[in-house]
């Protein structure tokens, strides 16, 4: 019943932000008074998004180390591990095939009534190429703290993993610590408990700020793009749910109950991070072990992002129409790979799907420029890509809790 109250009023908040916002946007004199008016509102969600990163290294590491101590040896966690990428990249090329196929079957830069940008123009966003040492500059730490304080979750689950593994082969001595971090992993919880309250006024700040700024006149001109994009997305959710269906047969439709609220979430704040804990929590509810759960979903966030995956295939090609520019499937399988590859380079970057295509644009001769005519709706195609980022990691956890035989009834 408290989750079912809690969904409610993020949903309710969702609505109020919505009628606040287009009334903020048909009245207000001028654009000044209206990004005023956003800047203000939006310290809700900023607050609210602050709570949850003050939350999430902590958890992670905690959860992670006794995971991996609960898995016991060196063998099980290669064992999971190779697993899990195996599937992660599995459904990375599921999504970006599925985004790849869908731009070529609807046209949808054909049918945009926009003009379009000049090809020489800059979109303020700054390309990115894959670089083997910036990579690995990303994914290891030098500092756990300058991790922890930069949410890099890769990072921390990197040292969590030499950490778990190292209080595991120590034995006795290693006892005591994994104790602590699973005493402060159930506190860390418990505080997510009371951050989730917080839930609705940041939702009704994010979604007010955002219709005030744009109106919902956007939604109109961009509407069949939107549409589009929105129907790849719902085929998506039912794959990865057959897929789901597969592996844990009709316990799938409980699994997609519990994570009602924390998509939501991610969908109204248009952030797959606000809603990590919650979706930790719900996992475990439905049955999957702390020690699984705790180690797939960080590297999901880093690794699984199948919303994100589905967008920029779907984006990139939509621009190439929209310039006239005809790929051959020679250059659109080079291109599938080549986000398949850049994207597990930069996970944390901000707007790091916008970063990601305009890299992929350049390399193929498609003006960069033409991502002026996704910004203005990128925030509202970030709230679908979000959600379905959690519904991906969460069936990816529940499969390899099944695969691993581990998963409770």
């Amino acid at each position: 019943m408290k989750n079912n109250r809690l969904t409610v009023a993020i949903l309710i908040a969702m609505l109020l932000g919505i009628g606040c916002g287009e009334f903020v946007h048909r009245t207000m004199p001028s654009a000044a008074a209206i990004e005023a008016f956003a800047g203000y509102v939006s310290i809700l969600s900023d607050i609210f998004m602050r709570l949850i990163k003050m939350i999430i290294a902590p958890l992670v590491f905690s959860t992670l180390v006794v995971g991996v101590a609960k898995l016991g040896d060196v063998a099980a966690i290669g064992r999971l591990g190779v697993k899990t990428l195996f599937y992660f990249l599995s459904a990375s090329l599921v999504s970006l095939t599925l985004g790849l196929i869908l731009v070529n079957l609807l046209q949808p830069g054909m049918h945009l009534h926009l003009p379009i940008p000049a090809e020489n123009g800059s979109s303020g966003v700054s390309a990115s190429r894959f670089d083997l040492k910036s990579f690995l500059h990303h994914v290891i730490p030098q500092n756990l703290v300058e991790a922890m304080g930069n949410n890099e979750i890769l990072q921390i689950v990197v040292f969590s993993l030499f950490f778990g593994i190292a209080a595991t082969a120590i034995g006795k001595q290693g006892k005591p610590v994994v104790n602590v971090l699973d005493a402060l992993g159930h506190v860390m919880l418990r505080i997510t408990s009371y951050v989730m309250l917080f839930a609705p006024p940041a939702v009704f700040g994010a979604t007010a700020g955002i219709i005030a700024q744009k109106g919902l006149g956007v939604l109109a001109t961009y509407g069949l793009l939107i549409g589009e994009f929105y129907l790849g997305l719902a085929l998506l959710w039912g794959v990865l749910a057959l897929v789901g269906f597969l592996f844990v047969g009709a316990r799938v439709k409980n699994l997609l109950s519990c994570l009602r609220e924390p998509m939501l979430l991610a969908f109204s704040t248009s952030s797959s991070e606000s809603a990590f804990p919650k979706t930790l929590q719900e996992l475990e509810n439905f049955g999957c072990p702390n020690r699984v759960a705790s180690f797939v979903l960080p590297l999901g966030y880093s690794f699984n992002l199948d919303g994100s995956m589905m967008y920029m295939s779907f984006a990139t090609l939509f621009i190439a129409q929209a310039y006239g520019i005809a790929l051959s499937w020679q250059q659109q399988i080079i291109l599938l790979l080549t986000l398949m590859l850049t994207s597990k380079g930069i996970a944390g970057v901000p707007r790091a799907s916008l970063v990601i295509i305009a890299g992929a644009l350049a390399m193929h001769g498609i003006p960069e420029a033409g991502l002026l005519l996704l910004l203005p709706i990128d925030h509202f195609l970030d709230m679908g890509r979000s959600a379905t980022n959690i519904l991906g990691n969460a069936l990816a956890t529940a499969v390899m809790s099944k695969w691993e035989k581990q998963l409770r009834d």
